[in-house]
């Protein structure tokens, strides 16, 4: 073995008991050497080593723990995101559903479902002001609108503009996309009307959305802003949706619009024939008696044509006198009883007897050949309607028909009070020639009953001559 300080030696002290004490344990003594190598074939560290690597690590750690407590308000917003747009997402549902439930339950209320449309999107896009436009021929008109932003009066419902490009909501009609814009104000050369109706009402960003339906535009929902603020791409889409919506209600308006058009007009068209049956019945009833014929189809024709006054008027010799007459104002009636017609130009029977065709006066106060004012004066009518009894091309009557508004009579009713104008012909007519057979009838009557008597007569006279002597 080598030298003290480079051997192991194990000393132990006597003893003086069975039991070792510490001081009596053996005690392991190792060289400098021995001890580094030792320390390297353990994989000891030096301590100052070993030091260094704790620090380093501390530091290592250090920035690990800080970044998980800076990670904590950042899972803290995310969440606060994620819930405003749970939010959202169900009020946007549930005013989907608030539209498509007035949809279901009132079909026929299509205003009230485009005003919840239209406020609908204003809170939902977060929009200053909504409209929905509707597509009239070649001009757009205002279906419905809400918001805060100065109009003017332009965007009442029912003002009407051309559709044309220069304006976003022309633009988007006739393009048929969604059109964006974030300062309208600034862009007079792409939007003119626009531009200069923005400057005026002072809104800034705007966006339109089409209505369509089967791929045509039929109208445009809009959004604006009155500061320069775009519409978020969840904002436009949103807006596609409610413009879904009111497309649906612009459906339903027009399919129901179609069928209460068609059951009106199934209803007047059986109406029509009912009072023409009528009145042919009591043509065939009452031939001898055409003032009941007469009166029967003046009452008709007043109620199926929404008249307020009517009369008819016969000729008596080169003149017309009115024969009968149905209204409210008896004394006017009986003022026009009292008057003869002659062809001319200044009364609506006149003139459509100088014609024989039929006249329409929308407005006789307007017309300035119309002299007949005392009339007018006492009756209060402002539209009058004409048509002539016309026999052979020959005008033998005239029936007229007012009312006391400037509303003029369509063509379904002025083709019904013909058909009454001709069935009055028949009438006048068979009451004619009924009254010639009756005539013919009764000279008939008068000749065979004056043969008879001068046949008697001769046979008396050859009897009294046989009686008498040669």
């Amino acid at each position: 073995m080598g030298g003290p300080l480079n051997d192991l030696c194990l000393k132990p002290r006597a003893a003086t008991s069975g039991v070792l004490k510490f001081d009596q344990l053996p005690c392991l003594v190792l060289s400098p050497g021995e001890a580094m190598r030792r320390r390297s074939r353990a994989g000891g560290e030096p301590l100052k080593a070993r030091h260094r690597k704790a620090v380093v690590q501390k530091r290592l750690n250090a920035p690990k723990v800080r970044g998980r407590a800076a990670l904590a308000p950042d899972r803290e917003t995310e969440v606060a995101r994620l819930t405003r747009e749970r939010d959202e997402a169900l009020e946007q549902r549930a005013a989907t559903a608030e539209v498509l439930k007035i949809i279901s339950t009132s079909p026929t209320e299509f205003q009230a479902v485009l005003e919840v449309v239209v406020r609908s999107a204003a809170r939902f896009c977060k929009a200053d002001d909504v409209t929905i436009f509707e597509l009239d021929g070649q001009d757009i008109r205002v279906a419905a609108h809400w918001g805060a932003v100065p109009h003017l009066g332009i965007l009442e419902i029912g003002f009407r503009f051309p559709c044309t490009r220069g304006s976003v909501a022309g633009r988007t009609v006739l393009e048929r996309r969604p059109v964006h814009v974030s300062d309208l104000q600034a862009e007079a050369e792409d939007f003119p009307e626009g531009s200069a109706l923005a400057r005026r009402l002072g809104h800034r960003t705007i966006a339109g959305v089409p209505l369509l339906r089967e791929g045509v535009a039929v109208g445009t929902i809009q959004l604006r802003r009155t500061e320069v603020n775009p519409f978020t791409d969840k904002q436009m889409a949103l807006l596609e949706t409610f413009a879904a919506r009111a497309v649906i209600a612009i459906e339903n308006a027009r399919l129901l619009n179609e069928l209460r058009l068609r059951t009106d007009d199934l209803t007047e068209s059986l109406q029509q024939q009912t009072a023409t049956a009528d009145v042919l019945k009591i043509i065939s009833r009452s031939i001898f008696d055409l003032q009941s014929v007469l009166d029967t189809l003046l009452k008709s024709a007043a109620r199926l044509c929404q008249a307020d006054h009517s009369f008819i008027f016969i000729r008596e010799g080169d003149a017309y006198r009115c024969v009968s007459g149905s209204g409210d104002i008896p004394e006017w009636i009986e003022y026009l009883k009292q008057q003869t017609i002659r062809p001319g130009r200044g009364t609506i029977a006149a003139r459509a007897l100088l014609e024989g065709r039929t006249v329409h006066i929308p407005d006789v106060l307007a017309d300035p050949e119309y002299t007949f004012l005392e009339a007018q004066k006492r009756g209060g009518y402002r539209t009058a309607l004409g048509v002539p009894f016309l026999r052979e091309g020959t005008p033998i009557g005239v029936m007229v028909l007012t009312r006391p508004t400037v509303r003029p009579f369509d063509v379904n009713h002025i083709a019904l009070v013909t058909t009454f104008a001709d069935q009055a012909v028949i009438a006048i007519e068979n009451t004619r020639l009924m009254s010639s057979i009756s005539s013919t009838n009764n000279l008939n009557t008068a000749l065979l009953t004056r043969s008879a008597r001068s046949s008697a007569w001769a046979g008396c006279v050859v009897s009294c001559r046989r009686r008498l002597p040669i």
